[in-house]
């Protein structure tokens, strides 16, 4: 939680991490005040968000030899210089809470879960040290509310527990030796006040890849000098919604029909029956894609290419899981949803397959397809406020942050119930990252 500095924020060497669904920053705090970010990619184009993906190569497979992958935007590199035969991993914070996989086989060899976060937070730990100086081996990592649960996207106090301990788990794989969490909005919270001069009452919204989660926190001078920056956090909350479920929304309504999603097929004994939909729902989670070519899978959808109606629709997705072609995927729906967040229509476009899919998608469709996740964020905002006794036209002052909180519909949810002159947005991508820096260094 908040808690004052106690004049010793220069003195520690503590990271602040946020590790994310999609993306993930680590940084330190300065002398100043302020926070230095580690920056990532080729010189020309560095970024201070590093994607949360890994990639081995199967030019470098060796039978005998534990694969390496590479990470962040170097994974991705390798990912489209080699094409298809390696293996693409992305979103696996939103595995972390789930039951069902604890691991998964790369050529062969077995990789935990936490083997894999691990692997991301190595390299982030690498380059923290390269360009911050010798962080040691104390970490401050953000956590969100409550984490996705699995396919039904459930909150489960059972698998936030599980989801922390693995996370703790692969962070000393790593090589830290002190961990500590904070959750997402909270830090988020502690960045955004570093520009009041004035105390407020503050709802922070913080909205990753895999979950959205809100602070209901007093900030500003009176609330330093209060001492016990805990008692300034009036309440928190969060769902397991956010940009993962918005893309998933657009895989559903414009790529699955065009892989067979509604199709008929016949069955061994002549009677005609749906495509069976699981599949389908598995390729609106990007953490399940990769997971989808397994022998098991690729044996089920012979089957189902045999007995289709439309076997060009099934050979596409066939196509789709053997090309490990999930990250292209991703990348022409977010860019589809960025596009919305910006116009009112844009055409989505996905070349890689067999049958290319090109269809214009309105901003119109994308809210109505948004509508069910939209009640849940509204819903959790709202139950908060009940919570904490607070009403709607007592908040100075909202914050919101992350990617998803430039959807329009999701700025109109708050604009609704707060006003647009109460609305603030921040570093997107990297406001939590930077507040962790600096509880961090508070915590010396």
């Amino acid at each position: 939680m908040l808690k004052e500095d106690g004049g010793n924020r220069h003195n520690s060497r503590m990271l602040g991490l946020d590790f994310g669904t999609t993306n993930s920053a680590v940084g330190l705090a300065r002398d100043d005040g302020t926070s230095r970010l580690a920056s990532f990619g080729e010189p020309g184009r560095q970024s201070a968000t590093f994607r949360s993906v890994l990639h081995f190569s199967a030019l470098e497979r060796k039978p005998s030899v534990r694969p390496q992958p590479t990470a962040g935007p170097w994974a991705i590199d390798s990912y489209r210089d080699e094409g298809a035969g390696g293996r693409f991993l992305q979103s696996l914070k939103s595995h972390l809470a789930s039951r069902h996989l604890s691991e998964t086989y790369v050529f062969g060899w077995k990789f935990t879960l936490e083997d894999l976060v691990a692997l991301i937070l190595t390299e982030l730990r690498r380059v923290a040290r390269d360009q911050l100086g010798d962080p040691g081996s104390h970490v401050l990592l953000g956590r969100p509310v409550h984490f996705a649960a699995g396919p039904e996207g459930h909150v489960d106090v059972e698998g936030d527990a599980r989801a922390l301990a693995r996370l703790e788990a692969a962070a000393r794989q790593a090589g830290f030796t002190e961990v500590a969490f904070e959750f997402e909005p909270v830090a988020a919270a502690y960045e955004y006040e570093r520009s009041l001069d004035h105390d407020e009452l503050v709802l922070i919204g913080d909205f990753g890849g895999g979950t959205s989660d809100f602070c209901l926190v007093r900030l500003g001078p009176g609330a330093r000098a209060a001492g016990d920056r805990s008692s300034s956090i009036l309440g928190i909350d969060g769902v397991p919604i956010a940009g993962g479920a918005f893309d998933g929304r657009i895989v559903r309504a414009v790529v699955a029909p065009r892989l067979g999603l509604g199709s008929m097929r016949r069955s061994e004994h002549g009677k005609m029956l749906p495509v069976p939909a699981w599949i389908y729902s598995r390729l609106e989670r990007w953490e399940d894609v990769s997971f989808l070519a397994t022998p098991a899978t690729f044996e089920t959808l012979k089957q189902l290419r045999f007995q289709a109606v439309e076997p060009s629709k099934i050979d596409s997705l066939i196509r789709l899981v053997e090309d490990d072609l999930g990250y292209l995927l991703y990348e022409a729906v977010e860019r589809t949803k960025l596009e919305l967040s910006a116009r009112d229509a844009t055409q989505f476009e996905f070349r890689e397959l067999p049958r290319r899919i090109v269809q214009q998608v309105t901003q119109a469709e994308f809210e109505l397809w948004l509508a069910s996740d939209l009640e849940r964020l509204a819903g959790c905002v709202d139950r908060l406020l009940a919570r904490c006794g607070v009403a709607a036209g007592d908040v100075d002052r909202v914050f919101l942050t992350g990617g998803s909180s430039l959807v329009p519909s999701v700025r109109r949810l708050f604009t609704e119930r707060f006003g647009a002159a109460r609305l603030r947005g921040g570093e997107e991508l990297t406001t939590v990252a930077r507040g962790l820096a600096l509880i961090a260094a508070s915590r010396a």
